[in-house]
């Protein structure tokens, strides 16, 4: 994948090689997707908006109430996410600033040449929702598909 803007889906994504990147990513039940919709044809409506940005402030506001199953509140789940952020840290990002909520994630790190962030991601995901639904006994999607990156 080359670097810069692209998009995985819903959200335009910025893959800027070794640019620091602040990311939030959320389990798969915290908001759901017909808020989004909903809340960006309201902004769309409004005039002199940047409607990312006040999509990005709603959202925010939203996952701090802390709905859905909130996963996350497990001492044990909390720690398995946050030992995979700090297991490649060095190798393949630098690790800079990381929080784990009830119901999303909040992640600051710098991608090394050679590691998009779209592999980082894909990586620390895949590997948190396997051990994290072993641990509750559970299938299907843990997180959600996209993330909201921001380069810093």
């Amino acid at each position: 994948m080359n670097d810069g803007w692209h998009s995985r889906g819903y959200l335009p994504h910025f893959d800027g090689g070794e640019i620091s990147q602040f990311i939030t990513f959320r389990l798969a039940d915290s908001l759901p997707q017909v808020f989004l919709e909903r809340w960006r044809k309201e902004f769309e409506k409004e005039s002199d908006v940047d409607i990312d940005a006040a999509l990005r402030r709603r959202i925010e506001i939203y996952l701090d109430r802390g709905f859905g199953a909130c996963y996350l509140k497990d001492e044990t789940i909390a720690t398995i996410v946050q030992n995979a952020f700090l297991f490649f840290d060095d190798e393949r990002y630098k690790l800079s600033s990381w929080v784990v909520m009830p119901n999303h994630v909040h992640i600051l790190l710098t991608p090394f040449r050679g590691h998009t962030l779209a592999r980082i991601m894909q990586s620390l995901k895949s590997f948190t929702a396997n051990e994290a639904n072993k641990i509750l006994k559970r299938k299907g999607i843990f997180w959600q598909q996209e993330s909201f990156d921001r380069f810093i």
